[in-house]
């Protein structure tokens, strides 16, 4: 289990800061699938009472990125094959219809910003640092969203993100997808460019179906694993 602190802002209640320093520490993997979460080390190791750990737990469990299993208490949800296809079936679509406006209404500005923002997720990728990788893949996608000008659009997708972010920082820890990310990226932008809806609506399609047989091979290795090792009791 990766290290993790509060993440501490003045301008909202105890209770919020603590809920947003657990979902993030979930959505980044420093909190592991599978994980226990016991509310006395919780809130030791935060520094904090119990109570914002409870209500914290809660509100993960009603997220979906937390599970409660009789006599075992709060755990971390697992990433499942029905959950993967559930959020990425939605994506997919999303992200073709976004592609393909992006084509018709995308000005000299965002485009620019769009190619700027393939060599810095590029850059990010030599850095190996997945949490920068990650953001990095983040800003690539927005930047073609917001270039539809739809704006129910843009909220279906960003109420879809923070599920997404999940299964996106699971494939981005794999090294040997960075090049074909990449790549990917870069097909997206040439299409974008030459105003080609086909082409950008076949690229954005790959981009997904290619991240979920990437996400399904690794929740198949780690059922593997669990099968071989047994239940996994670790707690934090």
């Amino acid at each position: 289990m990766e290290e993790f602190q509060i993440d501490m802002n003045e301008f909202l209640p105890l209770r919020d800061v603590v809920f947003n320093t657990l979902r993030k520490a979930i959505l980044t993997g420093k909190l592991k699938p599978g994980e226990r979460l016991m509310e006395v080390h919780l809130a030791n190791r935060l520094g904090v009472s119990r109570t914002p750990i409870r209500e914290a737990i809660r509100k993960l469990e009603l997220e979906g990125l937390v599970i409660m299993i009789p006599r075992r208490g709060a755990e971390v949800a697992r990433i499942t094959e029905k959950s993967l296809k559930d959020v990425l079936e939605v994506r997919r679509t999303l992200d073709a219809l976004s592609v393909e406006l992006a084509c018709e209404r995308i000005g000299a500005e965002d485009l620019e910003r769009l190619r700027m923002a393939c060599e810095e997720f590029e850059q990010a990728v030599k850095g190996k640092n997945a949490s920068v990788i990650a953001k990095a893949d983040v800003a690539l996608h927005d930047i073609i969203v917001e270039a539809t000008g739809n704006e129910r659009l843009m909220q279906l997708v960003n109420n879809l993100s923070e599920q997404m972010y999940r299964y996106r920082f699971v494939y981005i820890m794999e090294e040997r997808e960075h090049d074909m990310l990449v790549a990917e990226h870069r097909e997206i932008y040439e299409s974008i460019v030459s105003r080609d809806r086909e082409r950008a609506s076949r690229a954005a399609k790959l981009h997904i179906d290619n991240q979920e047989k990437a996400i399904m091979r690794q929740i198949k290795m780690e059922n593997d694993r669990n099968r071989i090792k047994g239940p996994d009791y670790k707690t934090v």
